[in-house]
């Protein structure tokens, strides 16, 4: 298993954040995510099924940062939480999206 790819997040308890928009990128040295107006550039190497990570951005448009992690369950589902430096920590469950191999 592992975390890489482009993640959903369908559900984030006590905020309400998991909007169409919101999904979770993971690359091989690091990625992206958006969470409503909370977004970032995720710094780390993302191997296996766990990472932890560090990321710069913007929360509804003022500069933010901090932290977090996420984890592959049997299910296939991905857990995890973004954290912000000086706020709150935001827990998310995300869903593999699927990906297309036909040409454009």
């Amino acid at each position: 298993m592992s975390v890489r790819g482009k993640w959903r997040v369908v559900e984030t308890p006590d905020h309400d954040m998991a909007g169409a928009g919101s999904y979770i990128l993971f690359a091989a040295e690091g990625g992206e995510f958006a969470l409503d107006c909370l977004t970032g550039a995720i710094y780390g190497r993302c191997e296996g099924d766990a990472v932890e990570f560090t990321w710069d951005g913007s929360d509804e448009m003022e500069p933010a940062r901090g932290r977090g992690w996420a984890e592959e369950l049997a299910d296939g589902s991905l857990e995890g939480e973004i954290c912000l430096e000086g706020g709150d920590d935001i827990p998310f469950i995300a869903r593999r999206l699927a990906t297309s191999s036909t040409a454009c």
